[in-house]
């Protein structure tokens, strides 16, 4: 079996490669459905709500840089176009969005669909034992989990 310099094998490699600029442009639709939210928002819940959306897009950008160094360090190229981005998106994208649950239900539903994405990458991640990205995708899913809690709880609903 090839291995590349890291010591993973190439052909897994380059499988999580393409699932990690899958997950990079979809939190790229996230971050500006975020944004848009912060914008957007009306209502009684304004305040607590765009302070709440910026919390998150500042989050999300922040990840956005570690899983594009992730493909950079795994020898790829991370997906930089937004055409890139609307070709693998997965996740609703939201427009004009002013009312706070349906705000907070677009968020829900993302991160829902981001916590599949990155199951997938820590399952691939973990046969390979790519320790890198396995972390990497643990700890994002840990805070996920946590978030999409305190969302629910915020919508009065079960998780």
């Amino acid at each position: 079996m090839k291995t590349n310099t890291l010591g993973l094998p190439l052909e897994e490699t380059k499988n999580l490669i393409n699932d990690l600029n899958i997950l990079l442009a979809n939190f790229q639709v996230y971050y500006q459905n975020l944004r848009g939210l912060h914008w957007n928002i009306r209502g009684r819940k304004f305040f607590e709500l765009h302070l709440k959306f910026e919390e998150l897009y500042n989050d999300s950008q922040l990840k956005i840089d570690l899983i594009a160094e992730r493909v950079l360090t795994l020898g790829g190229t991370p997906l930089h176009t937004f055409s890139d981005y609307v070709e693998v998106n997965q996740l609703q994208v939201g427009k004009n969005i002013n009312n706070d649950e349906v705000a907070v239900t677009l968020v829900v539903d993302s991160l829902a669909k981001l916590l599949q994405i990155e199951r997938k990458i820590l399952e691939d991640s973990g046969e390979i034992n790519d320790e890198g990205t396995n972390s990497m995708m643990s700890d994002f899913i840990t805070e996920q989990e946590k978030t999409i809690w305190m969302m629910k709880a915020w919508l009065n609903e079960a998780v």
